[in-house]
């Protein structure tokens, strides 16, 4: 299994059908196994996001980025995904692993937005956590921000941290700061006018740190 990635780049049924898609896919993936890219339609159904991350695998795989698929252990086995996303209303970890039998080898995550939420994910086994929203973000109209401390809670915990939500490149240095393994994010690296320099931006505080 290769190493987590540092930034992952989440998209949303907006972001997958528009018509730069690929360019704009292919640019992020260009930053390498530092980043991953997730395949995310909470709406689709099974043939249109296994459609979806069958062509994101083909654009990441020339560059070697990693692909996740959000919410779907079927998809994630069978189409051998570098990684898996959990929700809260998805399976917990240890029973989506239960299903690979053995099958599948990938990261599996846990979306979580408190300490409790975080506890229970590693103790159904997942290998990271995605925790936010951290700042204010369009992608949740009207859901405060629940800012680092909490992430910097969850950091002592003995697993990899991703912060997500309202993450933009300025903020980058204060997430990792604050403890996480690495960061999230949708617009700020899909609809940046330069996404390849976006995702590059979003690595620059670990590649210094190194």
């Amino acid at each position: 299994m290769r190493p987590l990635p540092r930034v992952h780049a989440v998209t949303d049924a907006a972001l997958l059908a528009l018509d730069d898609f690929p360019v704009r896919a292919a640019a992020i993936a260009a930053s390498g196994s530092a980043v991953a890219i997730h395949v995310r339609d909470p709406g689709a159904t099974a043939a249109r996001l296994s459609a979806a991350t069958r062509r994101v695998q083909a654009l990441a795989r020339p560059a070697e980025a990693s692909v996740f698929v959000n919410g779907r252990p079927d998809l994630a086995a069978a189409l051998g995904t570098q990684g898996l996303q959990l929700g809260q209303r998805d399976l917990v970890p240890a029973d989506a692993r239960a299903a690979f039998a053995g099958h599948w080898q990938g990261w599996i995550g846990a979306s979580v937005h408190s300490a409790s939420e975080a506890d229970a994910a590693i103790d159904a086994g997942a290998d990271f956590l995605m925790v936010g929203n951290l700042y204010e973000t369009t992608t949740h109209p009207g859901r405060p921000g629940i800012g680092l401390a909490l992430l910097s809670q969850l950091s002592a915990r003995g697993i990899p941290v991703i912060g997500i939500g309202g993450i933009t490149g300025e903020r980058v240095a204060a997430v990792r700061d604050a403890g996480a393994y690495g960061v999230a994010a949708i617009g700020a690296l899909w609809r940046a006018g330069d996404p390849a320099r976006a995702a590059q931006d979003f690595l620059l505080p670990w590649s210094e740190a190194a």
